[in-house]
């Protein structure tokens, strides 16, 4: 049986990661490599073990650094061990610094890479994932691409070769997932009724390093005449008493990072969802909940041209305007993001080729 090295280290990478996982195990042996990029036990390991993959073969434990550093620790670690699995082909996702570390190792080994979520751009290479996405995609062999938009970004980069529109792996996983939990009893867990609650997710250096403009979101936020949910991200809370930034009004109510299972109940039931996350924008749109995006671009323009989700970038005294706006209203989203089994449609591909 071919070896496959699945190679992952962040919270949406396990989320992706997880319906491939069941596809791919019938046909290859699968090694997973966690880098330990996200050590948080709510942002990691709770989430091998809700998702059911299986418990990392390997985990590099890098933690936190500088992009740099971090990145180069990755790349030390994993060439190591692809030196002394010499799998057939290693799998990468999305576009942190595992994703790039781990492009990097293979293609020097001359590993063919298989990257998920591939061609997304959001033309600000001030972000560092944009940089981590366009190298990636370029020392990749196979690009799982989720949407036509990102097809033809790498048409337009040159790239035409082993490019291959499934879908997107994230709407698998939301799909199954959905159905794995009661949601009356999360929304019990958390004292929320259905469409009484707006869900708010902050992570990005944009909206978090700058203690001046964190301060202004987090006041926007608690002056908004509704309930407001934030699952605090640990950089942005440590962030947050970095610069003293406290809470003090009642509706703005702060928790621990939530299960994935627990996170799409409360996207499916909030009023709204505010964020600076990628994942959470298409979660939005699979729950059929309007977005507000905290960012001035998005790799998902397809939400933004159907009016599903609103750029407002660090405008903040735009929020409550906006929310007052905003509604819901039906789509075919197997137009967009594929039909639901862009996992399957993964595994027969790489199938094809090593069977």
């Amino acid at each position: 049986m071919p070896e496959i090295a699945t190679i992952v280290g962040a919270r949406p990478q396990f989320i992706k990661c997880a319906p491939v996982s069941r596809k791919l195990r019938k046909y290859f042996n699968e090694i997973i490599i966690h880098t330990g990029q996200h050590y948080d036990k709510n942002m990691s390991e709770s989430f091998f073990r809700e998702l059911s993959i299986p418990e990392p073969d390997y985990n590099l434990g890098v933690g936190s650094a500088n992009h740099g550093e971090q990145t180069a620790k990755m790349l030390i670690a994993i060439e190591k061990i692809l030196i002394d699995l010499k799998p057939d082909i290693v799998l990468i996702y999305g576009d942190t610094n595992s994703t790039i570390a781990s492009a990097l190792a293979a293609s020097k080994l001359h590993i063919p890479v298989a990257h998920v979520e591939a061609g997304l751009r959001s033309f600000n290479r001030k972000m560092p994932e944009e940089i981590n996405r366009i190298v990636s995609d370029k020392l990749s062999k196979y690009l799982f691409v989720p949407t036509q938009t990102a097809v033809n970004n790498l048409s337009k980069e040159g790239q035409t070769d082993g490019v291959y529109n499934v879908g997107d792996v994230m709407f698998d996983s939301f799909l199954f997932n959905l159905n794995q939990i009661k949601a009356d009893e999360v929304l019990k867990k958390f004292q929320l009724d259905s469409n009484e609650f707006i869900l708010v997710t902050i992570h990005r250096p944009q909206n978090t390093d700058n203690p001046t403009i964190l301060k202004t979101l987090i006041s926007t936020l608690e002056n908004l005449n509704e309930l407001i949910l934030l699952p605090i991200h640990p950089r942005t809370r440590n962030l947050m008493r970095k610069f003293n930034i406290a809470v003090n009004s009642n509706n703005l109510k702060l928790i621990e990072p939530v299960l994935y299972q627990e996170m799409i109940v409360l996207e499916k039931h909030a009023r709204a969802i505010i964020t600076d996350s990628g994942g959470v924008q298409k979660e939005a749109f699979f729950a059929r909940v309007p977005c507000l995006v905290i960012r001035g671009e998005t790799e998902w323009v397809e939400l933004v041209e159907n009016g599903w989700a609103h750029l407002i970038g660090n405008n903040f005294e735009l929020i409550p305007k906006k929310l007052r706006g905003l509604r819901s209203f039906d789509y075919n989203q197997d137009e967009v993001f594929g039909d639901g089994n862009a996992s399957g449609k993964i595994a027969e591909i790489l199938k094809t080729d090593f069977l």
